[in-house]
């Protein structure tokens, strides 16, 4: 689920945990919204991203394409951020 700068996942284990939403951004291409997001108790440059759906459910991202283009996309992002 989304709210204003956080979601929540649940782990492998059944915890739900606090996620920090670093963008979104759609793709209408695929007609699909993506969601990038981190973990702020965790010191790392790790990122994950997922598709959302208008209820703001996580999606899985279905294929190698899909996952390039939000590679490219979470690239520029960070590339923005050091200038």
């Amino acid at each position: 689920m989304l709210d204003s700068n956080s979601l929540y996942v649940t782990d492998e284990n059944g915890n739900e945990k606090r996620m920090e939403i670093l963008f979104t951004f759609d793709d209408e291409s695929r007609n699909k919204r993506y969601v990038v997001f981190a973990d702020p108790e965790v010191e790392s440059d790790e990122v994950f991203a997922s598709a959302y759906d208008d209820d703001g459910h996580l999606l899985p991202v279905e294929t190698e394409e899909e996952w390039q283009m939000i590679e490219e996309v979470i690239g520029a992002f960070q590339d923005d951020e050091e200038e």
